[in-house]
């Protein structure tokens, strides 16, 4: 019954079709590994206009009336197909597609995208990276790293040298939602933010979004990265990975019942620590990372599906000196995701994937010297259930619905002193429980032959739920009364209304025009220290305290291909407004109790211009970017009230990317990036309060620091390189010209107030030089 009525709804809303209409349907491939091709494209050959492209699990379905058809499918570096098939009556079809060789004979026709894709579709901020991109890049101690190139990108500027925390069009670091299998990833980054979490070789694909957000992507102002992992090879047993310096991965994936079942294991560890245990008798320190992905999938039917797939990665620091009663430091942070995903086709129109989500961060310090210890504890859970349908009602009208429930559960940061057996609190610290529903929908909508309309509409309900106490206080900070909420209670309930709407116009058949509208609400939040996504971040809800963050932005580009849709150009144009931007309260620190009492609440300002071209084919591929922008806030309490540049406002941000094919068996890849400096705070003056020197501070973030630029090149050597075993050295150099950009500035201060010796000196800190690395790489 609930069937029927999807589809009486769905029927409303789109097109009536004439009784001699019908229907092909099915997915489409890799030849060799059986893997759904997501984003694939479906067109009559003859009426370009007429098209479908494949959902997120390679599935499609196109209303024709009823014919013959000369159909045409591609897909970004494979070669494409044409079948000439006569349909009469409902058609189950699975294309099967090649990746682009050198050796092609001329009967085939290849392509690397469906025709004008990047000018004909309404997306705009949105990019698609292969793996095979990101992983010819140069890259630092050979580790590929899709945060790296992320911020390549125009319109995203990367906090500090080395940081895998990135900024969108203004956002702060927690407005990116990223995605790994649907699973939120809450942290990203190894190593301090040196590395990402994400191996390339268990990596399928990715998306970016920073200007046109589809609904079904919800609690996030800024960016949307949703990343797939491989789903393994259902025909042959594959093996591949890589032998770096501090680092090595081991990827295996084959068939679990041929063609009909699979599976992929993915594994990555730094060994530094084992290399220096013997340079380190009696030093028991180490440090190492570890990234375990995993995924499997079973075919029951051409109508059901499973997929299972998970992550788990920690990062591990420990340093001690002496026997057990002496110093000893433990340091560790990591994610885990688990993702369960069921496809089903409840007719060749409907599609449906339902999936049960897991995501996990926690933090975790322990010092002790002697017998007195510290210990410092965060986490972020969430457990989501997801319904996303996909209707094909008409070539000229596709629509996307759901409902998004997720729980989630915070525990603050908490701070344990202990003296022998004897443990003490230091912060009073409650978990704090919140439930987020939402419906959404998506639609597609070709008005005319030249003019495309997507729209969609986000309605979200969050609500802080108890079990929870909460505290009233006096002017004094002391506590006055207290109302006790029962489990599932809500303490405070915000609606949300997310409209969004992109149009684009071609104004030939290589350029068009576009321009797009989105409101997007946000219900948690990151709350940091410093300008460094760090470990020891703290999230926290909307609550009675914390207030949902706002944003709007408007959007609008020229889109242009030249080459025969080789080098693609487009600029773009954005105005962001935001409001409830959060920030901590000056003078805040870990130690403080109830850490969501201490925010303030203000508005941020981003506008700018982005350019970027992009070659795709030929010996030379790559991409130039540049941004012009400015990013401004303005609280009530910070700054005495006056706005102020944002930490990672930066107001000229280039970088230039190129692979070239020197020969067959040798490729070369190089990256230039040059950025204006960060703003930061500096001390205005020092001055002598009751004997102590303190310093002052008039303006916040009004300094700026040196420029930022650096040069990287990469040297790839394939020593062979054929259907069934594929090995290559990478050489890389990080920093090439071993420039010293500032990392941040420490304020020394020496002599005396009494002799007049006193002297204070700002000293710039760097973190690299040049840094040259080496990759051995292999596939069987």
């Amino acid at each position: 019954m609930k069937n029927t009525l999807f589809i009486l709804l769905l029927f409303l809303l789109s097109p009536s079709f004439a009784q001699n209409t019908t229907n092909i349907s099915g997915y489409i491939k890799d030849e060799a590994s059986g893997e759904f091709l997501e984003g694939a494209i479906i067109q009559v050959k003859d009426k370009p206009s007429i098209a479908v492209e494949a959902n997120d699990y390679g599935y499609y379905s196109l209303n024709l009336e009823k014919g013959d058809y000369n159909l045409i499918v591609t897909y970004i570096g494979y070669q494409s197909k044409t079948i000439a098939i006569s349909l009469l009556q409902p058609t189950k079809k699975d294309f099967l597609l090649k990746e682009k060789t050198t050796n092609i004979t001329t009967e085939v026709q290849v392509t690397d995208k469906r025709e004008n894709k990047n000018v004909k579709s309404t997306d705009i901020g949105k990019i698609e990276l292969k793996m095979s991109e990101i992983k010819a890049l140069p890259v630092i101690f050979g580790e590929v790293d899709i945060i790296k190139t992320i911020q390549l990108l125009p319109g995203v500027k990367t906090a500090v040298e080395g940081n895998t925390g990135f900024y969108v069009r203004g956002g702060a670091a927690d407005q990116n939602l990223i995605l790994l299998d649907e699973a939120v990833v809450y942290n990203p980054g190894h190593s301090l933010g040196f590395f990402s979490v994400f191996n390339g070789d268990a990596i399928k694909g990715m998306e970016f979004y920073k200007g046109y957000i589809p609904a079904n992507y919800g609690n996030r102002l800024s960016s949307v990265l949703d990343i797939s992992m491989k789903e393994g090879n259902n025909k042959k047993y594959t093996v591949e990975g890589g032998i770096g310096l501090i680092a090595s991965r081991l990827t295996v994936q084959g068939p679990i019942q041929n063609g009909k079942s699979s599976f992929m294991v993915s594994g990555r560890r730094t060994y530094v620590d084992i290399l220096a245990r013997p340079f380190l008798k009696g030093n028991k320190s180490k440090y190492y990372f570890y990234d375990l992905n995993a995924k499997a999938n079973y075919t029951f039917s051409d109508r059901d599906r499973l997929f299972v797939s998970g992550y788990f990665g920690r990062d591990v620091v420990k340093v001690g000196f002496g026997d057990a009663s002496a110093f000893s430091f433990n340091n560790g942070w990591g994610n885990a995701t688990v993702t369960a995903r069921w496809n089903h086709t409840f007719t060749p129109d409907l599609f449906l994937n339902t999936s049960l989500i897991f995501s996990d961060y926690n933090f975790s310090n322990s010092t002790s010297v002697s017998s007195i210890g510290l210990s410092v504890k965060a986490n972020i859970r969430n457990y989501s259930s997801k319904f996303d349908f996909s209707y094909y009602g008409t070539p000229s009208h596709t629509i996307k619905f759901g409902y998004h429930y997720t729980r989630y559960i915070f525990t603050p940061v908490t701070i344990q002193a202990s003296l022998d057996t004897i443990s003490l609190g230091l912060n009073k610290v409650q978990k704090k429980f919140a439930n987020e529903n939402a419906l959404y929908i998506n639609g597609d909508y070709d008005i005319t032959t030249n003019l495309r309309f997507s729209y969609g509409a986000r309605f979200s309900m969050f609500q802080h739920v108890g079990p929870y106490t909460y505290y009233t206080e006096n002017s004094t900070g002391n506590q006055t009364d207290s109302v006790v909420y029962t489990k599932g209670k809500p303490l405070k309930t915000f609606l949300g209304f997310e409209p969004r709407f992109s149009i684009r116009y071609t104004l030939d058949s290589v350029s068009s025009i576009k321009a797009a509208y989105v409101k997007t609400n946000q219900y948690v939040h990151l709350t940091a220290f410093g300008s460094l996504t760090l470990p020891t971040d703290i999230w926290l809800p909307s609550s009675i305290y914390a207030k949902p963050q706002i944003g709007h932005q408007i959007c609008a580009g020229y889109f242009r291909n030249f080459n025969d849709n080789t080098l693609e150009a487009s600029i773009e144009g954005y105005y962001k407004k935001m409001f409830n931007q959060i920030e901590y309260k000056d003078g805040t620190s870990l130690l403080d109790q109830n850490l969501d009492q201490k925010l303030v609440f203000g508005t941020g300002q981003a506008y700018g211009t982005e350019l970027f071209l992009r070659k795709t084919a030929g010996k030379l591929t790559g991409w130039v970017g540049y941004t012009l922008s400015w990013t401004t806030r303005k609280f009530a309490d910070l700054n005495f009230g006056k706005p102020f540049y944002a930490k990672y406002d930066r107001r000229h941000d280039i970088s230039i990317v190129a692979n070239y094919e020197i020969a067959k068996k040798l490729t070369i890849s190089g990256v230039f990036v040059y950025g204006t400096g960060n703003a930061t705070t500096v001390p205005s003056y020092r001055a002598l309060y009751n004997q102590d020197l303190v310093s002052v501070y008039q303006e916040r973030n009004g300094y700026r620091l040196p420029a930022y630029h650096r040069m990287d090149i990469s040297l790839t050597y394939f020593r062979k390189r054929t259907e069934k075993v594929e090995s290559s050295w990478n050489l890389s150099i990080y920093n090439v010209y071993s420039r010293r950009n500032p990392f941040a500035f420490i304020i020394n201060t020496t002599g005396g107030i009494t002799d007049g010796s006193l002297k204070t000196e700002a000293t710039k800190v760097s973190l690299f030089g040049m840094v040259p690395s080496i990759t051995y790489n292999f596939k069987f």
